[in-house]
């Protein structure tokens, strides 16, 4: 590798070591103002509150490292939650039936917008728009209210803590972090991984090369529905209930975790550790927010603002040098 290669690698990582540094110092400042900040299961608790963003999260890094959008997480997440509350408490279906049929609901809706994306040639924001509607939609017209689950899985699930010497974690987060391991080895070690950075990268080049433009495009966002599906039984696990009402702004919380993680809008860059740290930082800002005890819920929105816009300038920044 040249030095000019090196230097173009090097100055791609810069966001994901800002947002390395900001965690450290988000939590090294805690730590100093707080008693009881500084432990390992507030780490923990990050993950554990905060599982069903992260896998939701990681699918939206694949749409984004293609140069797309995925507005349709949230309503499905929700819709995810309403279906399987809808089917385990009032029609009596097993939990082992139930989240199969969720997961590949979402993942069938995913991969349908993905191919509508491609084959019309529409901008994944008017067509994750229209998913978004819709799959909200759907979740109203099973019930207006919430339902509430009280079947044995769930509530198990979410009880259940796995201790780790005096610490414990949930099996929700152990989840979270396999989707993040499995989603690693996809992105970085198999041809789907590298085909979705070279669409990101340039379309049009993509084409010239010869690789399955359409078969990455409707795969990555079969992935995002699936996650977003994951995403809402993990979210099942933790609120034990399905409302319409779930989830909502959820989708603008992965693309924020993404940005914040170093994932280029315009695709074609970015990491999964760093959508990993993204989802930290921003579990971190409700948990400084909350040690504080003064401040109302609204800041978290008001800092994770901030720091979007940071993070969006400084890519502009990265990205104008390239040129």
């Amino acid at each position: 590798m040249n030095a000019q290669a090196l230097l173009t690698r090097l100055r791609g990582q810069v966001p994901l070591l800002v947002t390395a540094v900001l965690l450290v110092s988000m939590f090294s400042v805690g730590s100093v103002q707080y008693d009881g900040f500084f432990s390992g299961q507030v780490v923990l608790n990050l993950l554990i509150d905060n599982a069903f963003l992260l896998v939701v999260a990681v699918g939206m890094t694949f749409v984004v490292l293609t140069g797309g959008i995925d507005l349709s997480v949230g309503a499905v997440v929700a819709l995810s939650t309403m279906v399987s509350a809808w089917l385990v408490e009032q029609h009596g279906w097993p939990p082992l039936l139930v989240i199969p049929l969720v997961l590949l609901m979402g993942t069938a809706g995913g991969w349908l917008m993905g191919w509508i994306i491609h084959v019309f040639e529409i901008q994944p924001f008017i067509v994750t728009l229209a998913g978004m509607f819709l799959a909200r939609g759907l979740c109203y017209t099973i019930s207006v209210e919430s339902i509430s689950i009280t079947d044995p899985t769930y509530t198990s699930m979410a009880q259940t803590r796995i201790p780790l010497g005096d610490l414990f974690v949930s099996p929700s987060a152990l989840i979270a972090l396999l989707v993040v391991a499995a989603a690693f080895v996809v992105l970085h070690y198999t041809r789907l991984g590298r085909n979705v950075y070279a669409l990101g990268g340039s379309e049009q080049s993509a084409l010239l090369m010869g690789l399955p433009v359409q078969r990455t495009k409707t795969t990555v966002y079969a992935i995002s529905g699936f996650c977003s599906a994951l995403g809402g039984v993990l979210l099942t696990f933790y609120m034990l209930s399905g409302y319409g009402l779930h989830a909502v702004g959820l989708e603008l919380d992965a693309i924020a975790a993404v940005v914040i993680g170093g994932t280029l809008l315009t695709g074609g860059s970015g990491y999964l550790l760093g959508t990993l740290l993204g989802v930290l930082v921003l579990g971190l800002i409700q948990t400084v927010i909350s040690f504080q005890g003064t401040l109302s819920s609204w800041w978290t929105r008001i800092v994770i603002g901030a720091l979007l816009f940071v993070f969006i300038v400084l890519q502009r920044l990265i990205t104008a040098r390239r040129r």
